[in-house]
């Protein structure tokens, strides 16, 4: 029985997406194991966010090949589609995957033998175009939380982002399949499922054309029994509809946190950026969610260092920002990525200047956070408690994604509970009493 072992970079669809696949291993008898256990194949899942990409996937491979000099290391994921040859010059590397052909690995590469030492690794890495077809997938039994896929591909061209040149064009899944798979994770006792996709709330496009939409499947979702929540990952703003707001608001499962991806807060580099959107849209989401949910929690992606971006239009975004009402950001530093149109725009933001620029951000998060989390203390939330325990606490996340931690119970590992939020500890962890005594689980 050979031991196949993954290891994923990036995003949570990579999560997903490596899960998915290592089930196909198993069904074909290979033992699953971790990546230190001396593997006979080594599957390494690659993101092409940052440039960091290239620099991680060469350390990852020279880590398997310490591990064991023997085994067979194969790359897939959104770097393997863009630089399949450049990834096959590595030395260990005996295969790399496109997006058209990663789950079809384990036919593919069948054998699994290792080429010749000196030679380059195989490629098989279609055109871009030629991934049309849609694969089901979610993660299993790596945490509390499933993330499930539900849409793959992006038709949006932004300027900084290779996406669309790594994973094709936007496609989904059907509200039947995503509502089949969805009950099958029930089955396993999971509670949480993260719907994840590359542009999710473009959901609903099947064989190139638009069937069905994301209001549909989240209709169809919230009544599949066994899940107590379902979790919205990332919505352009331009895609969250005040139906989809007003439904979650009054929805049985899913739950009052929303991740909406800003980028800019100059109108001028929104422009710049190609996002089909301008900052009132944003405003009009954010106070519209808030109108609804009071206590719902609303996560911000943001760019810092873009080409264009002059330090008055930095100091726009972070004025912006602060007067929003939001909970937390996430903050990326611009990087060049190869084939996109942002490489044209000037002036170039200088790296000391992007680094200081996401300093600032990444206080002004901070601040964000602790306001929410103060705002929400002496409320009465539900948690789920995650198998992460250490120094005798253990953590969880309310409906609304305060971040919590508890004296360990085994009993509520995996489980939902009643608790009063009472106070923040010095790790900025909210702490927590019982509001009332018995499991709150749907068994």
């Amino acid at each position: 029985m050979k031991k196949v072992a993954f290891y994923t970079l990036g995003c949570k669809l990579n999560y997903s997406e490596t899960s998915s696949i290592s089930r196909m291993f198993e069904q074909k008898g290979y033992h699953k194991v971790e990546f230190n256990e001396q593997p006979d194949i080594f599957i390494i899942n690659t993101c092409s966010v940052t440039d960091n990409a290239d620099k991680k996937c060469r350390k990852i491979v020279r880590e398997a090949q310490q591990i064991n000099p023997d085994g067979y290391v194969a790359i897939i994921g959104c770097y393997a589609q863009l630089k399949p040859k450049e990834i096959s010059e590595i030395p260990g590397v005996d295969a790399v995957l496109g997006a058209a052909e990663k789950f079809q690995l384990v036919d593919l590469l069948d054998t699994f033998e290792k080429v010749p030492v000196g030679q380059p690794g195989q490629v098989l890495a279609s055109p871009i175009e030629e991934a049309i077809d849609y694969h089901t997938s979610y993660s299993l039994n790596d945490r509390t939380r499933t993330f499930l896929k539900v849409q793959d591909g992006c038709d949006y061209p932004c300027s900084y982002c290779t996406i669309p040149l790594a994973r094709g064009k936007s496609r989904s899944d059907s509200v039947e399949n995503v509502v089949k798979a969805a009950r099958e994770i029930a089955q396993k006792g999971v509670k949480e499922i993260v719907l994840t996709g590359v542009n999710i709330g473009d959901f609903g496009i099947q064989n190139g054309q638009r069937q069905e939409s994301f209001l549909d499947l989240v209709k169809a979702l919230d009544v599949v029994e066994g899940i107590d929540r379902f979790r919205i990952s990332s919505i352009e703003p331009n895609l969250l509809t005040d139906e989809i707001i007003a439904f979650v608001a009054q929805s049985k499962r899913f739950v009052p946190h929303f991740h909406i991806p800003l980028q800019s807060g100059s109108n001028k580099m929104l422009g710049l950026m190609r996002r089909r959107y301008r900052r009132e849209l944003y405003v009009d989401r954010v106070n519209k969610i808030k109108a609804l949910m009071p206590h719902s929690c609303i996560g911000v992606d943001v760019i810092v260092g873009h080409p264009g971006e002059t330090q008055a239009d930095f100091l726009d975004t972070y004025q912006f920002l602060n007067e929003l009402d939001i909970s937390y950001l996430h903050i990326f530093t611009y990087s060049e990525r190869p084939n996109t149109s942002a490489l044209t725009i000037r002036p170039v933001v200088p790296n000391r200047e992007r680094a200081e620029r996401s300093k600032m951000l990444h206080i002004l998060s901070d601040k964000k956070k602790r306001s929410f989390y103060e705002n929400q203390l002496g409320g009465t939330y539900t948690v789920l408690f995650e198998d992460d325990v250490q120094g005798g606490m253990m953590q969880g996340f309310t409906e609304n994604y305060v971040r919590v931690t508890a004296k360990y119970d085994p009993l509520l590992i995996n489980e939902t509970k009643k608790v009063i939020l009472t106070g923040i500890n010095e790790s900025g962890l909210v702490e927590v009493e019982e509001a009332e005594t018995e499991l709150l689980s749907h068994h």
